[in-house]
């Protein structure tokens, strides 16, 4: 979850202070749990709610409400190592890296992602489609070192 979360905030002690409250609020919201729910699902949309609280306390955090056509796969250079995706993760606009993350990387779909940020279902897929096709363009220029 602290991955999500820095990735999300890009800023280590954000992610830190994002984490630390989000468990605060899980041991705080124990008693409203539902245990015919996964509990895994229910702690990572507090975190993830709470990444975008962070967001948008930041003043970072920006959407977009344009339908867009599905973009394919994006293709990572085939020498590309994980330090140089994160870094052309992170100049993506906030709002594109977090759908990006929380459809591709943490697997949820357009519709859990909606309803975890708060914004429609074709908002988080034109947010998707626009995030692969800024990361495709990043990618195009990536030299390798």
């Amino acid at each position: 979850m602290y991955t999500i979360l820095l990735r999300m905030l890009n800023d280590t002690n954000e992610a830190t202070d994002a984490l630390q409250e989000s468990f605060i609020n899980v041991f705080n919201s124990l008693s409203t749990f539902k245990f015919q729910s996964s509990i895994g699902a229910w702690i990572k949309t507090i975190t993830i709610r709470k990444g975008i609280e962070f967001q948008r306390k930041m003043n970072r955090l920006q959407t977009v409400q344009i339908e867009g056509s599905e973009v394919g796969p994006v293709v990572w250079p085939e020498h590309m190592n994980a330090e140089s995706l994160d870094l052309a993760l992170s100049k993506l606009t906030q709002g594109y890296r977090t759908v990006f993350l929380l459809i591709e990387v943490e697997g949820y779909t357009h519709k859990e992602v909606g309803n975890m940020l708060g914004i429609s279902e074709g908002t988080s897929k034109s947010q998707l489609y626009h995030a692969k096709k800024a990361l495709q363009k990043l990618l195009e220029g990536y030299q390798y070192s």
